[in-house]
């Protein structure tokens, strides 16, 4: 189950969060070899690690296996403050009702086509953005992942043109939070629903449908 972690319940969950920290270095330093991000206690943190965040981690038997963050863009965030330029063509986009993903992860040893962690987390983006009235996700990525979520049948929208990256294609985008994407992203890997276990949830998804002009 995915569990959702923010500022009314994180004093639950700090020894899951100590190990998501050291699991985003191992991931992110360790083997992408992101160095700008390496911190001699072996936990990645960033400025936008804040009380704003709202965090998704994947935990089985106490042990995290999986996770994302996202963050509210009406506050300072990674494409508003760090990476404007990837969205010179459409603008940013920020309103209550869009977060910004970062973050995303599996360890290693729970990896592979057989796995459904990384879906898992996936859909549980999708089922906390429609519980709380969250209409819309921006995303600074590698422009590999387009055509995963296009497979997944998700609406991604580019902001601005794909722009190199210490080394890497990056494009800022926007992806459309609906009822369908979610219901294909469960399909995908044949995952149950609900997936998020929280009882921090507004409503379940399901019970309202989010339209867009």
């Amino acid at each position: 189950m995915i569990h959702v972690i923010d500022a009314g319940n994180r004093h639950l969950y700090g020894a899951e969060l100590e190990q998501h920290y050291k699991i985003r270095h191992q991931i992110y330093v360790g083997e992408r070899k992101w160095m700008a991000l390496e911190r001699p206690d072996g936990r990645e943190i960033d400025q936008f690690d804040t009380a704003d965040a709202t965090y998704l981690l994947a935990i089985e038997n106490g042990r995290v296996v999986g996770g994302t963050r996202l963050v509210p863009t009406i506050c300072p965030h990674l494409m508003a403050d760090v990476f404007p330029f990837l969205a010179d063509v459409r603008g940013l986009q920020r309103g209550s009702d869009i977060v910004e993903w970062t973050r995303i992860f599996v360890v290693p040893e729970r990896r592979g086509t057989d796995s459904k962690i990384l879906h898992s987390v996936l859909a549980g983006m999708f089922e906390y953005c429609l519980a709380n009235d969250i209409a819309a996700i921006t995303v600074v990525m590698e422009t590999w992942w387009m055509p995963r979520f296009l497979e997944l049948g998700w609406e991604v929208r580019p902001l601005g043109l794909p722009t190199m990256i210490d080394g890497m294609n990056c494009v800022g985008t926007i992806i459309t939070v609906s009822e369908d994407a979610y219901r294909r992203t469960l399909a995908f890997k044949d995952i149950d629903a609900p997936v998020i276990l929280s009882h921090r949830a507004k409503r379940a998804p399901g019970e309202r449908r989010i339209s867009h002009g």
